[in-house]
């Protein structure tokens, strides 16, 4: 029943942000809408990190299936790609650089505001 409750929660704020999609005017997709609410109702202490955990890491452990459709999609596409094969490697593994790296940076940045020590 835990499982249910935590799933109700975060597919719930993901209805809610397609309501948003709909209502408000701004080309903003609507999984985005959610994930706001979600960080806005975690924020405010509306819903707790221990509410959403167990779920949330299925959810993690869970997402690289989601990756298969889009690398069959790839391949199934290669003829297509086979003419632009090297600047789409390049785009790739550039701009996972630059996420990793940032998201890095970010990391120590929250690590050193909160006080702790960097290893």
């Amino acid at each position: 029943m835990k499982y249910v409750k935590e799933a109700g929660i975060i597919f719930g704020m993901s209805a809610a942000g397609e309501i948003l999609n709909q209502l408000l005017p701004f080309p903003v997709p609507a999984g985005v809408y959610g994930l706001f609410l979600l960080l806005i109702c975690l924020l405010a202490g509306v819903v707790k990190p221990d509410m959403l955990e167990a779920t949330g890491n299925w959810m993690l452990d869970a997402m690289p299936i989601m990756f298969v459709p889009a690398c069959v999609g790839i391949m199934d596409s290669f003829g297509e790609l086979k003419d632009v094969l090297v600047p789409f490697v390049v785009i790739a593994v550039a701009s996972t650089a630059m996420v990793m790296g940032i998201t890095g940076r970010v990391a120590q940045w929250i690590i050193r505001r909160k006080g702790g020590k960097r290893s």
